[in-house]
C-alpha cells in the first residue's frame, strides 16, 4: 500500500526535485507563467500557492521564510520582492486558487502532456495578459508588429495609406483576412501522397 506518499517524486533525486521546483517557482513569480510538464506543474502549483498565501501577510518571520525557500541568489531575492510588492496584494481577498494550469498538448518526442502554470488575476483572468494589455497601450506606435519593424511593413500584412488613397479599409466589404486572400494568387496544392 502506497501511504502517507505526500508529493511526486518525478522521478528525481531529493536535491534535484527540490532544486528544479525552486527555480520554477521563482520563474512563475517574475515571468507570470511557466510552460512544462503537467507533473512538473502540479508540483510547482502547490509549493506556489503556499507561498502566495503566506506572503499575503507581510512580517519578517515570513519574509525569511520565503527567502529560505528560493534561495539567496540576487535573482530569487528579486522574486522574494515582487512577490510580496506586487503579487500578493492582488490577491488579498481570495482565498486561494491562485494559479491555473492549461493543456497545450503533447511534446513532440515523448509525447509528454505539456501545460502552462500562470498566474490569475482577481477576475479570474491571466495576470499576465493584464500586464500585456498595459504594456501595448503605453508602448503604441514605438514599434510595429513583427521583429521590431514599423507598421507599414511587410510583416504587418499592410500598407501605408496614403492622403489621396481611396482604400482606407478592407478590400469591398470583406473582412480583413478575406481581403488579403483575394488578393494573393491561390498556394499550390502538394503533390499526391
Amino acid at each position: 500500500m502506497n501511504h502517507r506518499s505526500g508529493y511526486n517524486e518525478l522521478s528525481k533525486t531529493d536535491s534535484h526535485r527540490k532544486a528544479m521546483i525552486k527555480n520554477m517557482v521563482s520563474s512563475l513569480i517574475k515571468h507570470g507563467r511557466v510552460t512544462t510538464t503537467k507533473a512538473k506543474a502540479k508540483a510547482v502549483q502547490i509549493k506556489a500557492e503556499r507561498m502566495i498565501t503566506r506572503a499575503k501577510i507581510d512580517s519578517v518571520h515570513n519574509r525569511r521564510i520565503i527567502a529560505r525557500t528560493l534561495g539567496g541568489s540576487p535573482g530569487n531575492k528579486a522574486a522574494a520582492a515582487k512577490l510580496f510588492t506586487e503579487i500578493s496584494p492582488v490577491y488579498t481577498e481570495r482565498a486561494g486558487g491562485y494559479t491555473r494550469i492549461v493543456k497545450i498538448g503533447a511534446r513532440q518526442g515523448d509525447a509528454a502532456c505539456m501545460v502552462i502554470l500562470e498566474l490569475l488575476d482577481k477576475d479570474g483572468g491571466s495576470l499576465l495578459a493584464k500586464k500585456a494589455g498595459k504594456k501595448a497601450g503605453s508602448s503604441a506606435g514605438k514599434k510595429g508588429p513583427g521583429r521590431g519593424g514599423k507598421a507599414g511593413d511587410k510583416a504587418s500584412g499592410s500598407a501605408p495609406v496614403k492622403a489621396g488613397d481611396k482604400a482606407a479599409g478592407p478590400a469591398e466589404g470583406k473582412a480583413p483576412d478575406q481581403a488579403e486572400a483575394s488578393s494573393e494568387a491561390p498556394a499550390p496544392e502538394p503533390a499526391g501522397e
